[in-house]
Protein backbone atom coordinates (compact mmCIF):
# COMPACT_ATOMS: atom_id res chain seq x y z
CA UNK A 1 0.00 0.00 0.00
CA UNK A 2 1.42 3.26 -0.67
CA UNK A 3 3.29 4.92 2.45
CA UNK A 4 0.35 8.25 3.06
CA UNK A 5 -1.61 5.71 3.83
CA UNK A 6 0.06 4.20 6.12
CA UNK A 7 1.09 7.33 7.99
CA UNK A 8 -2.92 7.90 8.21
CA UNK A 9 -3.65 4.37 9.88
CA UNK A 10 -0.82 4.83 12.19
CA UNK A 11 -1.86 8.65 13.48
CA UNK A 12 -4.94 9.05 13.45
CA UNK A 13 -6.70 12.49 12.80
CA UNK A 14 -7.52 14.79 16.02
CA UNK A 15 -10.80 16.40 16.18
CA UNK A 16 -10.63 19.94 17.08
CA UNK A 17 -10.74 21.14 20.96
CA UNK A 18 -12.63 24.51 20.12
CA UNK A 19 -15.28 23.80 21.61
CA UNK A 20 -14.33 22.25 24.78
CA UNK A 21 -12.44 25.20 25.70
CA UNK A 22 -15.66 28.41 24.35
CA UNK A 23 -18.32 25.48 26.55
CA UNK A 24 -15.63 25.08 29.50
CA UNK A 25 -14.86 29.28 29.09
CA UNK A 26 -11.58 27.71 29.48
CA UNK A 27 -9.88 30.83 27.42
CA UNK A 28 -11.48 33.67 29.65
CA UNK A 29 -9.18 35.98 31.76
CA UNK A 30 -12.05 36.89 34.22
CA UNK A 31 -11.51 36.68 37.58
CA UNK A 32 -12.94 33.70 39.49
CA UNK A 33 -16.19 34.90 41.48
CA UNK A 34 -14.84 35.55 44.48
CA UNK A 35 -16.53 32.83 47.40
CA UNK A 36 -14.02 33.60 50.15
CA UNK A 37 -16.99 35.64 52.25
CA UNK A 38 -19.64 33.06 51.55
CA UNK A 39 -17.21 30.20 52.57
CA UNK A 40 -16.84 31.72 55.57
CA UNK A 41 -19.96 32.99 56.41
CA UNK A 42 -20.81 29.04 55.43
CA UNK A 43 -18.59 27.35 58.12
CA UNK A 44 -19.21 29.85 60.63
CA UNK A 45 -22.80 28.87 60.69
CA UNK A 46 -22.34 25.09 60.35
CA UNK A 47 -19.29 24.96 63.48
CA UNK A 48 -22.14 27.80 65.54
CA UNK A 49 -25.25 26.41 64.60
CA UNK A 50 -24.73 22.68 63.28
CA UNK A 51 -21.91 20.77 64.69
CA UNK A 52 -23.14 21.34 68.89
CA UNK A 53 -25.62 19.44 68.38
CA UNK A 54 -23.68 17.03 65.77
CA UNK A 55 -21.06 16.83 68.29
CA UNK A 56 -23.74 16.27 70.93
CA UNK A 57 -25.74 13.48 69.99
CA UNK A 58 -22.66 11.64 68.07
CA UNK A 59 -24.13 12.20 64.46
CA UNK A 60 -21.38 10.91 62.85
CA UNK A 61 -21.88 7.52 64.14
CA UNK A 62 -25.18 6.87 62.71
CA UNK A 63 -23.73 8.12 59.24
CA UNK A 64 -20.26 7.61 59.54
CA UNK A 65 -20.19 11.53 57.83
CA UNK A 66 -18.27 14.42 59.65
CA UNK A 67 -18.04 17.52 57.37
CA UNK A 68 -14.58 18.97 57.60
CA UNK A 69 -13.43 23.00 56.99
CA UNK A 70 -11.81 20.93 54.06
CA UNK A 71 -15.16 19.64 52.35
CA UNK A 72 -16.61 22.80 52.62
CA UNK A 73 -14.28 24.76 50.97
CA UNK A 74 -13.96 21.83 48.58
CA UNK A 75 -14.48 22.46 44.69
CA UNK A 76 -17.16 20.93 43.38
CA UNK A 77 -16.33 16.73 42.37
CA UNK A 78 -17.24 15.15 39.29
CA UNK A 79 -17.28 11.31 39.74
CA UNK A 80 -16.68 8.88 36.54
CA UNK A 81 -18.02 5.30 37.47
CA UNK A 82 -19.02 2.09 34.93
CA UNK A 83 -17.34 -0.99 33.95
CA UNK A 84 -14.34 -1.60 33.07
CA UNK A 85 -12.89 -0.10 29.32
CA UNK A 86 -16.06 1.44 28.89
CA UNK A 87 -13.65 4.78 27.94
CA UNK A 88 -13.71 6.32 31.25
CA UNK A 89 -9.54 7.12 32.15
CA UNK A 90 -9.91 8.06 28.31
CA UNK A 91 -12.57 10.58 28.81
CA UNK A 92 -10.80 12.24 31.47
CA UNK A 93 -7.50 12.68 29.12
CA UNK A 94 -9.75 14.08 26.63
CA UNK A 95 -11.61 17.07 29.11
CA UNK A 96 -7.96 18.00 30.15
CA UNK A 97 -6.21 17.42 27.13
CA UNK A 98 -4.05 14.86 28.78
CA UNK A 99 -3.40 12.90 26.10
CA UNK A 100 0.15 12.06 24.79
CA UNK A 101 1.96 14.17 28.04
CA UNK A 102 3.48 11.89 30.85
CA UNK A 103 0.44 12.46 33.35
CA UNK A 104 -2.06 10.55 30.76
CA UNK A 105 -4.49 8.21 32.98
CA UNK A 106 -3.58 4.81 31.44
CA UNK A 107 -5.99 3.40 28.82
CA UNK A 108 -6.24 -0.04 27.37
CA UNK A 109 -8.57 -2.55 26.42
CA UNK A 110 -7.66 -4.87 30.13
CA UNK A 111 -9.00 -3.28 33.16
CA UNK A 112 -6.51 -0.57 33.75
CA UNK A 113 -7.50 1.38 36.37
CA UNK A 114 -7.10 -0.47 39.66
CA UNK A 115 -6.78 2.79 41.98
CA UNK A 116 -9.16 5.65 42.92
CA UNK A 117 -7.77 8.56 41.38
CA UNK A 118 -8.16 12.10 42.27
CA UNK A 119 -7.55 14.53 39.57
CA UNK A 120 -6.87 18.28 41.20
CA UNK A 121 -5.37 21.51 40.66
CA UNK A 122 -1.58 21.92 41.62
CA UNK A 123 1.11 24.30 40.24
CA UNK A 124 2.81 21.15 38.37
CA UNK A 125 2.55 18.32 37.04
CA UNK A 126 2.76 15.41 40.29
CA UNK A 127 1.45 12.47 41.85
CA UNK A 128 0.71 12.29 45.60
CA UNK A 129 0.54 8.96 47.49
CA UNK A 130 -2.96 8.27 49.11
CA UNK A 131 -1.27 7.73 52.44
CA UNK A 132 -0.29 11.79 51.87
CA UNK A 133 -3.55 12.95 50.19
CA UNK A 134 -5.38 11.06 53.85
CA UNK A 135 -2.97 12.91 56.41
CA UNK A 136 -3.51 16.13 55.13
CA UNK A 137 -6.55 17.89 56.62
CA UNK A 138 -6.45 20.87 54.83
CA UNK A 139 -7.93 18.45 52.02
CA UNK A 140 -11.33 17.17 51.65
CA UNK A 141 -9.83 13.53 51.88
CA UNK A 142 -8.83 13.42 55.14
CA UNK A 143 -12.35 11.35 56.06
CA UNK A 144 -11.09 8.34 53.82
CA UNK A 145 -8.66 6.96 56.04
CA UNK A 146 -11.20 5.16 58.07
CA UNK A 147 -11.02 2.48 54.85
CA UNK A 148 -7.75 1.68 56.04
CA UNK A 149 -4.41 0.62 54.40
CA UNK A 150 -5.03 -1.22 52.01
CA UNK A 151 -6.98 1.02 50.49
CA UNK A 152 -4.97 4.36 51.04
CA UNK A 153 -2.71 2.26 48.71
CA UNK A 154 -5.19 2.14 46.27
CA UNK A 155 -6.25 6.03 46.04
CA UNK A 156 -4.23 8.61 44.45
CA UNK A 157 -3.84 11.99 43.57
CA UNK A 158 -2.41 13.73 40.55
CA UNK A 159 -1.96 17.54 40.37
CA UNK A 160 -2.00 19.04 36.65
CA UNK A 161 -2.00 22.92 35.66
CA UNK A 162 -4.88 23.20 34.07
CA UNK A 163 -7.79 25.74 33.92
CA UNK A 164 -10.39 23.62 34.37
CA UNK A 165 -9.21 22.24 37.51
CA UNK A 166 -8.97 25.39 39.23
CA UNK A 167 -12.74 25.04 39.14
CA UNK A 168 -13.42 21.46 39.37
CA UNK A 169 -11.94 17.79 40.49
CA UNK A 170 -12.33 14.35 38.84
CA UNK A 171 -12.68 10.98 40.19
CA UNK A 172 -11.78 8.32 38.35
CA UNK A 173 -12.63 5.02 39.82
CA UNK A 174 -11.70 1.38 39.15
CA UNK A 175 -14.22 -0.61 36.28
CA UNK A 176 -16.50 -2.29 37.98
CA UNK A 177 -16.04 -6.20 36.68
CA UNK A 178 -18.48 -8.38 37.09
CA UNK A 179 -18.30 -12.15 38.47
CA UNK A 180 -15.99 -10.51 41.25
CA UNK A 181 -15.97 -10.93 45.05
CA UNK A 182 -16.04 -7.47 46.76
CA UNK A 183 -13.44 -8.91 49.29
CA UNK A 184 -10.98 -9.83 46.29
CA UNK A 185 -10.38 -5.96 45.91
CA UNK A 186 -9.03 -6.04 49.65
CA UNK A 187 -11.18 -3.15 51.00
CA UNK A 188 -14.64 -2.06 51.22
CA UNK A 189 -15.33 -1.31 47.18
CA UNK A 190 -19.25 -0.41 47.53
CA UNK A 191 -18.32 1.79 50.72
CA UNK A 192 -15.64 3.26 49.43
CA UNK A 193 -17.66 4.33 46.15
CA UNK A 194 -20.72 5.23 48.73
CA UNK A 195 -18.18 7.68 50.16
CA UNK A 196 -17.46 9.52 46.69
CA UNK A 197 -21.33 9.08 45.49
CA UNK A 198 -22.63 11.20 48.92
CA UNK A 199 -19.57 13.59 47.76
CA UNK A 200 -20.02 14.11 44.40
CA UNK A 201 -21.87 17.34 42.56
CA UNK A 202 -22.08 15.02 39.34
CA UNK A 203 -21.48 11.48 38.73
CA UNK A 204 -20.85 10.29 35.30
CA UNK A 205 -21.94 6.82 34.60
CA UNK A 206 -20.24 5.45 31.34
CA UNK A 207 -20.77 2.68 29.31
CA UNK A 208 -19.50 1.32 25.96
CA UNK A 209 -22.33 0.73 23.99
CA UNK A 210 -20.21 -3.05 22.25
CA UNK A 211 -20.29 -4.63 25.46
CA UNK A 212 -23.38 -3.34 27.75
CA UNK A 213 -23.47 -5.95 30.49
CA UNK A 214 -25.30 -5.25 33.63
CA UNK A 215 -24.35 -7.47 36.56
CA UNK A 216 -24.54 -7.71 40.26
CA UNK A 217 -21.62 -4.96 40.77
CA UNK A 218 -23.45 -2.71 38.64
CA UNK A 219 -26.83 -3.20 40.33
CA UNK A 220 -25.16 -3.18 43.44
CA UNK A 221 -23.93 -0.02 42.60
CA UNK A 222 -27.53 1.81 41.34
CA UNK A 223 -28.67 1.07 44.98
CA UNK A 224 -26.18 3.18 46.01
CA UNK A 225 -26.94 5.75 43.69
CA UNK A 226 -30.53 5.96 45.01
CA UNK A 227 -31.41 9.27 46.38
CA UNK A 228 -29.05 11.23 44.18
CA UNK A 229 -30.92 10.58 40.22
CA UNK A 230 -30.66 14.56 39.99
CA UNK A 231 -26.40 14.35 40.03
CA UNK A 232 -26.48 11.23 37.18
CA UNK A 233 -25.76 11.56 33.63
CA UNK A 234 -25.86 8.56 31.84
CA UNK A 235 -23.07 8.42 29.22
CA UNK A 236 -22.87 6.27 25.98
CA UNK A 237 -19.03 6.24 25.23
CA UNK A 238 -17.53 5.11 21.85
CA UNK A 239 -20.69 5.79 19.90
CA UNK A 240 -19.33 6.05 16.40
CA UNK A 241 -17.65 2.46 16.61
CA UNK A 242 -21.36 1.21 15.86
CA UNK A 243 -23.95 1.54 12.94
CA UNK A 244 -26.91 4.21 13.66
CA UNK A 245 -29.54 1.15 13.55
CA UNK A 246 -27.36 -1.18 15.67
CA UNK A 247 -26.94 2.17 18.23
CA UNK A 248 -30.52 2.79 18.40
CA UNK A 249 -31.07 -1.06 19.72
CA UNK A 250 -28.21 -0.51 22.29
CA UNK A 251 -29.68 2.80 23.56
CA UNK A 252 -33.31 0.77 24.06
CA UNK A 253 -31.60 -2.44 25.73
CA UNK A 254 -29.47 0.04 28.49
CA UNK A 255 -32.58 1.66 29.08
CA UNK A 256 -34.48 -1.76 29.50
CA UNK A 257 -31.67 -3.02 31.98
CA UNK A 258 -31.62 0.31 33.51
CA UNK A 259 -35.09 0.92 34.31
CA UNK A 260 -35.64 -1.08 37.12
CA UNK A 261 -32.47 -0.15 38.83
CA UNK A 262 -33.32 3.68 38.78
CA UNK A 263 -36.91 4.17 40.09
CA UNK A 264 -37.66 8.08 39.86
CA UNK A 265 -40.29 9.41 37.39
CA UNK A 266 -38.17 10.89 35.09
CA UNK A 267 -35.42 9.01 33.37
CA UNK A 268 -31.69 10.21 34.02
CA UNK A 269 -30.13 12.68 31.09
CA UNK A 270 -28.80 10.35 28.88
CA UNK A 271 -25.88 11.25 26.57
CA UNK A 272 -24.40 9.67 23.32
CA UNK A 273 -21.22 10.45 22.06
CA UNK A 274 -17.44 9.49 21.53
CA UNK A 275 -15.32 10.80 24.19
CA UNK A 276 -11.30 10.93 23.07
CA UNK A 277 -9.11 13.14 21.17
CA UNK A 278 -9.56 11.13 17.52
CA UNK A 279 -12.05 12.29 14.80
CA UNK A 280 -15.11 10.38 14.72
CA UNK A 281 -16.00 7.68 12.82
CA UNK A 282 -16.46 7.76 8.87
CA UNK A 283 -20.16 7.94 8.52
CA UNK A 284 -21.51 8.55 11.36
CA UNK A 285 -23.97 11.15 13.17
CA UNK A 286 -20.74 14.11 13.31
CA UNK A 287 -23.44 16.86 14.56
CA UNK A 288 -25.30 14.68 16.84
CA UNK A 289 -22.25 13.28 18.51
CA UNK A 290 -20.79 16.79 18.61
CA UNK A 291 -24.00 18.30 19.96
CA UNK A 292 -23.93 15.72 22.72
CA UNK A 293 -20.76 16.47 23.82
CA UNK A 294 -21.43 20.31 24.16
CA UNK A 295 -24.57 19.91 25.84
CA UNK A 296 -22.70 17.48 28.47
CA UNK A 297 -19.87 20.35 28.53
CA UNK A 298 -22.50 22.77 29.06
CA UNK A 299 -23.85 20.78 32.25
CA UNK A 300 -20.37 20.49 34.13
CA UNK A 301 -20.68 24.26 33.63
CA UNK A 302 -23.40 24.63 35.27
CA UNK A 303 -22.37 22.43 37.54
CA UNK A 304 -19.09 24.65 38.52
CA UNK A 305 -21.40 27.95 38.14
CA UNK A 306 -23.63 26.86 40.72
CA UNK A 307 -21.09 25.00 43.39
CA UNK A 308 -21.62 27.54 45.86
CA UNK A 309 -25.44 26.89 45.83
CA UNK A 310 -25.39 23.08 46.02
CA UNK A 311 -22.62 23.54 48.51
CA UNK A 312 -25.00 25.56 50.59
CA UNK A 313 -27.78 23.08 49.90
CA UNK A 314 -25.82 19.83 51.07
CA UNK A 315 -24.90 21.74 54.50
CA UNK A 316 -28.82 21.96 55.17
CA UNK A 317 -29.39 18.81 54.27
CA UNK A 318 -27.00 17.75 56.39
CA UNK A 319 -28.38 19.84 58.96
CA UNK A 320 -31.78 18.65 58.43
CA UNK A 321 -30.47 15.12 59.08
CA UNK A 322 -28.45 16.41 62.40
CA UNK A 323 -32.32 17.81 63.56
CA UNK A 324 -33.86 14.99 63.13
CA UNK A 325 -31.46 12.52 64.53
CA UNK A 326 -31.32 14.89 67.55
CA UNK A 327 -35.04 14.79 67.70
CA UNK A 328 -35.03 11.23 67.44
CA UNK A 329 -32.55 10.51 70.53
CA UNK A 330 -34.42 12.90 72.59
CA UNK A 331 -37.68 11.12 71.72
CA UNK A 332 -35.88 7.52 72.76
CA UNK A 333 -34.51 8.74 75.94
CA UNK A 334 -38.01 10.76 76.76
CA UNK A 335 -39.37 7.20 76.30
CA UNK A 336 -37.32 5.40 78.31
CA UNK A 337 -37.28 7.76 81.11
CA UNK A 338 -40.92 8.10 81.44
CA UNK A 339 -41.08 4.18 81.37
CA UNK A 340 -38.73 3.76 84.16
CA UNK A 341 -39.77 3.45 87.77
CA UNK A 342 -37.43 2.96 90.71
CA UNK A 343 -37.48 -0.94 90.55
CA UNK A 344 -36.91 -1.29 86.96
CA UNK A 345 -34.35 -2.96 84.95
CA UNK A 346 -32.54 -0.07 82.90
CA UNK A 347 -31.23 -2.09 80.19
CA UNK A 348 -34.66 -4.20 79.66
CA UNK A 349 -36.86 -1.54 79.61
CA UNK A 350 -34.54 0.46 76.64
CA UNK A 351 -34.05 -2.74 75.22
CA UNK A 352 -37.54 -3.33 74.72
CA UNK A 353 -37.98 0.43 73.12
CA UNK A 354 -35.43 -0.19 70.63
CA UNK A 355 -36.84 -3.48 69.33
CA UNK A 356 -39.99 -2.55 68.73
CA UNK A 357 -40.06 1.90 68.57
CA UNK A 358 -43.35 1.96 66.92
CA UNK A 359 -45.20 0.62 69.91
CA UNK A 360 -43.68 3.67 71.49
CA UNK A 361 -44.76 6.02 68.23
CA UNK A 362 -41.08 7.34 68.17
CA UNK A 363 -40.84 7.75 64.61
CA UNK A 364 -44.37 8.84 64.27
CA UNK A 365 -44.40 11.83 66.81
CA UNK A 366 -40.99 13.04 65.28
CA UNK A 367 -43.08 12.81 61.14
CA UNK A 368 -45.40 14.99 63.36
CA UNK A 369 -43.17 18.06 63.93
CA UNK A 370 -43.04 20.74 61.53
CA UNK A 371 -40.30 20.54 58.47
CA UNK A 372 -39.82 16.86 58.89
CA UNK A 373 -39.66 14.52 55.89
CA UNK A 374 -40.67 10.67 56.41
CA UNK A 375 -37.45 10.93 53.18
CA UNK A 376 -34.94 12.22 55.55
CA UNK A 377 -36.23 9.39 58.44
CA UNK A 378 -33.47 7.12 59.49
CA UNK A 379 -33.81 3.62 59.12
CA UNK A 380 -34.87 2.27 62.79
CA UNK A 381 -32.45 -0.93 62.60
CA UNK A 382 -29.52 1.82 62.66
CA UNK A 383 -30.63 3.00 66.07
CA UNK A 384 -30.11 -0.77 67.00
CA UNK A 385 -26.67 -0.47 66.16
CA UNK A 386 -26.17 3.19 67.30
CA UNK A 387 -27.56 2.41 71.03
CA UNK A 388 -25.40 -0.72 71.29
CA UNK A 389 -22.38 1.20 70.76
CA UNK A 390 -23.96 4.33 72.73
CA UNK A 391 -25.66 3.63 75.90
CA UNK A 392 -29.02 5.99 76.19
CA UNK A 393 -28.13 7.22 79.78
CA UNK A 394 -24.91 8.94 77.78
CA UNK A 395 -27.65 11.25 76.62
CA UNK A 396 -29.12 14.47 77.68
CA UNK A 397 -32.44 15.68 76.90
CA UNK A 398 -32.87 18.52 74.23
CA UNK A 399 -34.58 20.49 76.63
CA UNK A 400 -31.38 20.65 79.30
CA UNK A 401 -29.08 21.38 75.92
CA UNK A 402 -29.46 24.97 76.11
CA UNK A 403 -27.30 27.84 77.98
CA UNK A 404 -27.64 31.11 79.29
CA UNK A 405 -25.28 32.92 77.05
CA UNK A 406 -25.25 30.58 73.64
CA UNK A 407 -29.11 29.77 73.91
CA UNK A 408 -30.41 26.30 72.83
CA UNK A 409 -28.54 23.98 70.17
CA UNK A 410 -32.27 23.04 69.17
CA UNK A 411 -33.18 26.28 68.29
CA UNK A 412 -29.47 27.06 66.69
CA UNK A 413 -30.35 24.88 64.38
CA UNK A 414 -33.71 25.38 63.30
CA UNK A 415 -32.75 28.59 62.46
CA UNK A 416 -29.52 27.79 60.52
CA UNK A 417 -32.13 25.56 58.41
CA UNK A 418 -35.30 27.61 58.27
CA UNK A 419 -33.37 31.45 58.03
CA UNK A 420 -29.28 31.77 57.90
CA UNK A 421 -28.76 29.11 54.99
CA UNK A 422 -31.61 30.48 52.96
CA UNK A 423 -30.65 33.80 53.33
CA UNK A 424 -26.74 33.00 52.49
CA UNK A 425 -28.43 31.27 49.37
CA UNK A 426 -30.26 34.21 48.44
CA UNK A 427 -27.06 36.40 49.11
CA UNK A 428 -24.99 34.84 45.99
CA UNK A 429 -28.16 34.69 44.03
CA UNK A 430 -28.44 38.63 43.80
CA UNK A 431 -25.43 39.12 42.01
CA UNK A 432 -26.25 36.75 39.41
CA UNK A 433 -29.67 36.06 38.45
CA UNK A 434 -32.91 37.50 40.17
CA UNK A 435 -34.81 34.23 40.15
CA UNK A 436 -32.28 32.44 42.11
CA UNK A 437 -33.40 33.51 45.41
CA UNK A 438 -36.90 30.99 45.06
CA UNK A 439 -36.96 27.26 46.38
CA UNK A 440 -38.20 25.77 42.99
CA UNK A 441 -34.89 26.70 41.37
CA UNK A 442 -32.44 26.23 44.88
CA UNK A 443 -33.67 23.33 45.77
CA UNK A 444 -34.01 24.80 49.47
CA UNK A 445 -37.22 23.06 50.13
CA UNK A 446 -37.22 19.37 51.58
CA UNK A 447 -36.71 17.70 48.03
CA UNK A 448 -34.72 18.96 46.45
CA UNK A 449 -35.16 19.79 42.29
CA UNK A 450 -33.05 18.93 39.84
CA UNK A 451 -31.18 22.02 38.81
CA UNK A 452 -29.58 20.65 35.49
CA UNK A 453 -32.52 19.86 33.74
CA UNK A 454 -33.18 21.89 30.84
CA UNK A 455 -35.79 23.62 31.05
Amino acid sequence: SPPEEVEDASEPTKRDRSHLENTLKLNEEKPADDVSGVLQRLRKIYHSSIKPLEHSYRYNELRQHEITDGEITSKPMVLFLGPWSVGKSSMINYLLGLDNTPYQLYTGAEPTTSEFTVIMHGPKLKTIEGIVMAADSARSFSPLEKFGQNFLEKLIGIEVPHKLLERVTFVDTPGIIENRKQQERGYPFNDVCQWFIDRADLIFVVFDPTKLDVGLELEMLFRQLKGRESQIRIILNKADSLATQELMRVYGALFWSLAPLINVTEPPRVYVSSFWPHDYHPETHRDLFLKEEISLLEDLNQVIENRMENKIAFIRQHAIRVRIHALLVDRYLQTYKDKMTFFSDGELVFRDIVEDPDRFFIFKSILAKTNVSKFDLPNREAYKDFFGINPISSFKLLSQQCSYMGGCFLEKIEKAITRELPDLLGSIGLGKKPNVLSCDVTGCGETPKNRYRKP
